[in-house]
């Protein structure tokens, strides 16, 4: 599962790179690599803020953290993003030319639109196979120590 914490710490490091590199005048490349972290880092980090709304069943009676506090964390991190991407889009119109934040919005609607595809896909499909298996081994073991309270008990009066 994509943990939303992990992925805004990814993000903000990749951000404070593109950040130096414009600064140093770094090749295009070299920025619009570090932009491509910047962006996976932010869609992994709203894809898991989306999955953690539906919570597997063990995490919500295990990871019983407080909801406010979580919520506000989240909130926050959103909002830094929102001012990262403000302020790179100020940076790269201003180093490489007006458009540029353009091209860049163009492409990460293709990486977004690729990455929902493959990588969002597969861990939603663990996610919920890991949970049908844990599940089941729950039920069964319910089913198993049910029979051997009815056996025993059974077994006490006699009836086996």
């Amino acid at each position: 599962m994509i943990d939303p914490f992990t992925a805004i710490a990814a993000a903000t490091s990749a951000f404070k790179t593109v950040q130096k590199f414009v600064a140093a005048g770094q090749d295009f490349e070299n920025t619009v690599g570090q932009m491509g972290k910047w962006y996976t880092a932010v869609s992994d980090f709203r894809k898991g803020h989306q999955m953690n709304k539906k919570p597997p069943l063990f995490k919500k009676l295990f990871n019983a953290g407080s909801v406010e506090e979580e919520a506000l964390q989240l909130l926050l991190h959103e909002k830094k993003i929102i001012e990262q991407e403000k302020e790179l889009q100020t940076i790269l119109n201003f180093r490489y030319g007006f458009g540029t934040w353009d091209e860049l919005t163009e492409m990460r609607r293709s990486i977004r639109a690729k990455r929902e595809k493959e990588v969002y896909k597969q861990a939603e499909l663990r996610k919920d196979l890991l949970e049908t298996i844990t599940l089941t081994i729950v039920v069964a073991i319910g089913i198993v120590f049910v029979g051997a309270i009815i056996y025993f008990i059974g077994s006490a009066q006699g009836k086996w």
